[in-house]
This record gives C-alpha cells, structure tokens and sequence, in this order.
C-alpha cells in the first residue's frame, strides 16, 4: 500500500509506477482505492463512474477499469457535502458528519469486498491512501489509510513530498502520530520530487533511518511533465511553475495559440485539457479573473460539479460578460459537459439536483434549456464529427443534466453509447454555431481525438494567418510512452528488489 504524508504529494503517480513495473515483469496487476474525493472522474467500459486516478492506474495496468478499484467516490458539491458514488452509481449527497456516522460502517462491508474480489483476480494489488494516515480527528472510522491497510494485512511505504519544504518533519511527525501497530506496519520512505545533489540530501537519509528505525526505499527526483492525469484540482495550483515556463518556451514559436481555459470554483474533469497542453504550438492558460483574461485565440468552459453556482460566479467575476462579448465578436470558443450547460437560455432544476435554485439564467448563446434529472448519465460514446472535416471521436458523458432544444440547431456530433449488450443507435449531440467557432458538448475526452484536436488547432492557427499543421501528437501513444517513463524512473531510484521482497516474489514472473 501506498499512503502520503499529506494529499498531492504524489501517491497516485507512484502508484501508477508501481502497476507499471508490475504489469512489465509479468504479473497480473490492479489498483485499489477503497475511497476517493475527487471531481476528476473516469467512466468504465460498462458505464460507471470511478476516480480518475484508479482509471488512469488501470490503464498503467493494461487492464479495464471496474468500479472494485474505487468502490466509493465522493464528488464535493458544496462545502462539507459531496455527492457519495458506490460502485459508480450515485447514492445520494450526505454532509461530512452525516457520512461518517451513518453511513461509514455499511462502506468497510463495501470496500472489504471488493478488494477481496480483486485479490481473488490478480497477482498484485497496488493499494493507495488518501491524504494522511495521521489525521486523528478521523482515524476511528478510516477506510482508507492504516485501517484498510490492516484488513489488507498490506506493508505500507509512506511518500513524502520534498518540493514542499520540512520532508524529514513531515515524515517524522506522521509517524509519531501513529499507533504503534500503525507504525510496525510502515515498512519503508520515499521520498518524491526532489531537486539538487542527492549527496546533500544523505545525511538527512542516515538520519532518518537512525530516527525511526526504517529504510528509505528510494528518493524520486522531480519529473517534468509527466502528462499523466491529475487526480483533483490541487494540482493545478502545482502546474503553474511548469506551465509559466512553457509559456516562456511557446512565446519562441512562430505563432503559438493561446487558449484561455475558465478556471471554475468547482472545475471538474480538467483532464480533458491535458491533450492541449501536450501539443507543441499551444500555450493553455486557466484563467480565474477578468484581469487574466488577455487576448486567447480561444476559450474554453470545462466541466463543472454544480454549474448553476459556477455560472452565477461567471456572472459576478466579469467573466461571462468577457465570454460572450468574445463569441458575439467572432471568437473561439468551446464548451465541455457543465461548460456546455452554461451556453444554453436557462438551466432548470425543481428537483433540486444541483443546487436549490430552481431556475438560472444560461449564457443564451444557444436556443436549448437543460433539465436536470435525478438520474446521472454515465457512458461511454464513440461515433464521428463534421466540426472540421470528418473524423472518428469516442470518449464519455457523465451529467445529470439533459439539453431540450427550443429551436433548430446544428448538431456536430454523431455518437453512439457503448454498452454491454453491444447495441446502441446514433444520437446527434451538442451544438455549434454556422461558423463552426463556437460549440458545446456533453462529451468527455473530446480532445483526446488526434485528429479532431489537430482540425481545431488549425482552425485558431488560419484564423490568425497561420499555416496548417499535420497530426503530430498521438495522445494514447504518448500515455503508453509516459507510463514506460515513469516505469524506468521509478525502477532506477526505487530499491525495487526490497519492494518484491515485501511480496514475497521474484521481480520477474518464471
């Protein structure tokens, strides 16, 4: 099991390593999170909903995602509340008191058995933690920390994360906050994202391993833009540094494209971005205020978790005044699941789904209303779009929301909803304007599309007197290689020979 000292100190990518050098040596391989808060959420192949970071480590994996990887997601909706998914289906929202004393006891039964199911399954179980072992407010009803560890009988390696300052503190202090079977059970440190001479660091190691009597397992210097998922919205605060000096390095290029991504309170599914980010003539900017609005080739609204609250705080930042001034003057712009909601007339909700208004006023952008429903839309989609000549899309919706139009509209996409049964007819979906510059839709994972992507870029680049570019970057080719990297760093500062003794198993399958 891998838990952290705190949350973002990079669990989940050494999780993925782990899966990854796993997978590579022959072993059957899977990950597990019994529960994860995040609003970055993953559909599996039978349309469920999951954390992004466990359907990211399945495919570190090369397996399928399924919902015993993340049997609970609890989705923030408003403070101290969150909509609490169990086995990728909504089971209603619950406050943070609520859910700990009532509904807790019925999630160990939960958590337990799926983990057992995929022990039964697989070689390997990488488990990982959430946040901190050592928050002793909550450590009686954890189900995801030491407790879940315990019920695994799974050795534990606490991560720590040395580009936040007081490392040895940090993992002195945790463990100190331990019960001492807690302790007994940590078999060993890593250290994450470190920066300098590794000789500086030794004896900090020598004494901390003096200190508490365990190894330390390996020290992991920082990786650049690793262009694997981030987990939750803490990580952006994270990408600023690395993004500033990209900016500095596109400003080198012959006509980079600069695209204004809306940073929303409750952003969600901001992985859709990632593929943008990737490509090498383009500058991604998440842009919170007015004052950073600047002059983008392009925007785009994401995803949001309650997009009735998000679009009032559009309103009162200046920032929808600024969008449609943009679209009404010939702009860019795009928008993805909550984003798309917004562009509509109105947003009606008397059931009270999202929040406790019933009715909000859209962008008006486009002739449609969404209706939100008590039950979530959650599938995977694969079909074409005519948005910039043909080309094959696939990706996922999750919403609770569903678009009436109240006129005629352009519809740019063709989908059709992959389900068990292998059967599922064509749906036209989202919307676009004449022009094709100003477009909305439900699905998730739009930019992961090559050649869609590319066609959009160059759309920005003629727009400014550019020249076309070809397909360069094949995003799934470039997660394949990201994960071999990350493998290959991993095997070369992790003692890897004492994680497999841990197993009781040889690093390589006969």
């Amino acid at each position: 099991m891998v838990q952290g000292t705190a949350s973002d100190v990079g669990k989940s990518i050494i999780t993925a390593a782990l899966c990854r050098i796993f997978k590579q040596d022959g072993w059957r391989v899977a990950p597990f999170k019994s529960q994860n808060m995040s609003l970055n959420s993953y559909v599996t192949w039978d349309g469920r909903e999951i954390g992004r970071a466990q359907g990211m480590q399945a495919d570190a994996c090369g397996i399928l995602a399924t919902t015993d990887m993340n049997p609970i997601l609890l989705k923030p909706v408003r403070e101290m509340a969150s909509q609490v998914v169990v086995h990728g289906k909504p089971l209603r929202d619950y406050d943070a008191r609520e859910y700990r004393e009532r509904y807790l006891p019925t999630a160990e039964r939960i958590v337990c058995e799926a983990l057992d199911r995929l022990r039964s399954a697989y070689d390997v179980v990488v488990l990982e933690g959430a946040g901190s072992p050592a928050e002793i407010n909550l450590k009686d009803r954890d189900i995801v920390n030491m407790r879940m560890a315990g019920w695994a009988d799974a050795p534990v390696i606490l991560v720590a994360d040395i580009d936040r300052g007081g490392v040895f503190a940090s993992i002195v202090g945790t463990m100190e906050l331990l019960e001492p079977e807690e302790r007994e059970r940590v078999v060993g440190f890593v250290i994450n994202k470190f920066r300098g001479d590794p000789a500086l660091l030794q004896p900090g190691l020598d004494w901390l391993e003096v200190r508490t009597g365990k190894p330390v397992i390996g020290v992991l210097p920082y990786m650049p833009r690793l262009d694997l998922e981030d987990e939750d919205s803490l990580s952006l605060d994270n990408r600023r540094t690395a993004d500033e000096q990209d900016e500095e390095t596109a400003a080198k290029l012959d006509g980079f494209l600069d695209i204004a991504v809306i940073r929303l309170p409750r952003i969600s599914n901001f992985t859709d971005i990632d593929p943008l980010r990737a490509e090498p003539d383009v500058k991604v900017r998440f842009v919170g205020s007015g004052e950073a609005w600047g002059c983008p080739d392009a925007v785009i609204i994401p995803g949001s978790k309650n997009t009735v609250e998000d679009l009032e705080w559009l309103r009162t930042s200046g920032l929808a005044a600024r969008i449609k001034r943009h679209a009404e003057d010939g702009g860019f712009l795009a928008g993805i699941c909550g984003g798309y909601e917004m562009m509509g007339r109105k947003l009606l909700d008397p059931l009270g789904v999202e929040s406790d208004r019933g009715e909000a006023e859209g962008l008006g952008l486009f002739p449609f209303h969404i209706r939100f429903a008590e039950r979530k839309r959650t599938v995977r989609v694969s079909g074409t779009t005519s948005l910039y000549g043909e080309a094959p899309v696939e990706g996922y919706e999750i919403h609770m929301g569903d678009a009436e139009f109240e006129a005629p509209a352009l519809h740019p996409f063709r989908l059709k909803a992959i389900v068990a049964s292998g059967e599922s007819s064509l749906y036209e979906e989202g919307v676009r304007s004449p022009d094709g510059k100003v477009w909305g839709t439900f699905m998730h994972g739009v930019m992961n599309n090559d050649e869609f992507r590319r066609g959009w870029l160059n759309e920005l680049r003629q727009a400014k007197g550019l020249s076309a570019l070809p397909v360069g970057c094949r995003y799934h080719d470039r997660r394949e290689e990201a994960f071999d990297r990350l493998a290959e760093h991993a095997r070369k500062h992790l003692n890897m020979e004492y994680i497999y003794g841990l197993l009781g198993r040889k690093e390589e399958r006969d």
